[in-house]
């Protein structure tokens, strides 16, 4: 997909892999930028540097989503490219509360699921559009520390697979982005004390380096151009993936050798249940 004379809508657009992607579509020639983000006027900010629109609003929420978008398909035309981008990373496993765990799974997985409800009946009557859904290298490996992170970005890179198996015959191409460290404001973004930038484990995360949002958004150009289902910024984690899939025992016994240098009790029950065990 070129983004020239594109209409694309970017949610998570007022800060990090968001903003960059918009600054770079405008770059590319997109006709017309949405910026979406729950930082209204950071939105709206980011969308007045590109002559686009800004708009506040929580991703999770499918009918606000959808009357976005009915008022910019009135004013600007359909959709071409939507980008579903928006999440955060907390710390927590097991003992973690569900309420938490809900609200992760709203907006990693549900609001790729209303962006895509929402758009993709025009997009199909129009023989085209593109879907860029941004999951995590932990949605194709897993996180140390983030069971709520892990599990909820696999949900997204599998909703992705079942949209492109399913509407790809119809004009629909869908690329999901898995990086690994990015410097961003994440944490920034995140609902509870327990936040951090780099998914919960930055020794880890960054181990093969620290990319800055503006190269992320050159890798989803080109990924984008070549329509790859796989956007991988780190292109380590094709490697790590192959390595998961060739043997998926070994792969877990060498996570657990890293999972107990970083976390060495984290595996211990008293740590985490209550006195009755429940």
């Amino acid at each position: 997909m070129e983004l020239e004379g594109r209409l694309a809508v970017v949610t998570g657009g007022a800060s990090g892999i968001g903003r960059a992607l918009v600054e770079r579509f405008h770059a590319e020639g997109a006709r017309h930028l949405v910026v979406v983000d729950r930082d209204a006027e950071g939105a709206k900010t980011v969308a007045a540097t590109v002559s686009g629109s800004g708009f506040g609003l929580d991703v999770a929420d499918e009918p606000q989503l959808r009357a976005m978008l009915r008022e910019v398909e009135r004013a600007h035309g359909g959709t071409d490219l939507f980008v579903s981008n928006a999440g955060y990373v907390t710390i927590g496993g097991l003992e973690a509360p569900v309420a938490e765990f809900q609200r992760m799974w709203e907006v990693h997985v549900l609001a790729h699921l209303y962006a895509a409800r929402a758009v993709l009946p025009g997009m199909i009557a129009r023989g085209s559009g593109y879907l860029l859904n941004t999951a995590s290298a932990a949605g194709l490996l897993s996180q140390f520390g983030s069971l709520h992170y892990s599990v909820t970005k696999h949900a997204a890179v599998s909703l992705a697979e079942w949209i492109a198996i399913t509407h790809g015959q119809q004009g629909i191409g869908v690329s999901v982005l898995c990086p690994q460290a990015v410097a961003t404001n994440i944490e920034a973004n995140s609902p509870t004390r327990n936040d951090v930038a780099s998914g919960g484990s930055p020794a880890v995360a960054a181990r093969d380096g620290v990319l800055d949002a503006a190269q992320v958004a050159e890798v989803v150009i080109e990924a984008l151009a070549e329509e790859r289902f796989w956007v991988l910024p780190h292109s380590e984690v094709a490697e790590y993936a192959r390595r998961k899939a060739n043997d998926v025992d070994r792969w877990i016994a060498g996570m657990q050798r890293w999972q107990q240098r970083l976390f060495p009790d984290a595996a211990h029950p008293a740590n985490w249940l209550d006195e009755d065990g429940a």
